[in-house]
């Protein structure tokens, strides 16, 4: 299974903001649409995450408030990033070596979605589900030796 995969059957609904724009702006988006990441992006490229974790830490060091600062204060500017090619075995072995739970998907520079570690756990399941139903129907309808015909 191919990351391609995971994007044909999650959509691809994208939420972005500018580095420019507030944390509290960013925060409120992710509260209401109820989404733990929004890409960063500035003048068409990806320049970075945004993920609940950023959001929690910047407003923790800033006394629990999240006064006036700008995404590009806390984003991380280096997210890890993958293909549509990429396999979710690699998928899977990356998200757990670098602690990521939401990776951007492009295509040379371009934007494709991003998956998260919900994603990838969600197809791993429904594939051993499809895998058992298929083992299950094989087995039920193997043929039954003839006892008649046994030595």
């Amino acid at each position: 299974m191919k990351v391609s995969d995971i994007l044909r059957v999650k959509g691809n609904t994208l939420f972005t903001i500018t580095p420019d724009d507030l944390l509290a702006e960013a925060a409120k988006t992710m509260a209401e649409k109820d989404i733990g990441s929004l890409v960063v992006m500035e003048h068409g490229d990806l320049v970075g995450m945004l993920t609940f974790r950023e959001v929690i830490v910047a407003i923790v060091g800033n006394g629990g408030q999240v006064g006036t600062m700008q995404v590009r204060k806390v984003m991380d500017d280096a997210p890890v990033t993958c293909t549509l090619e990429t396999d979710l075995d690699e998928i899977r072995r990356i998200m757990l070596e670098r602690h990521a739970r939401y990776m951007p998907v492009m295509d040379k520079r371009m934007l494709m979605g991003v998956i998260s570690f919900y994603d990838v756990a969600k197809a791993v399941v429904d594939s051993q589900n499809f895998e058992n139903k298929m083992l299950k129907a094989y087995i039920r309808d193997w043929p039954e030796e003839d006892e008649s015909k046994a030595g």
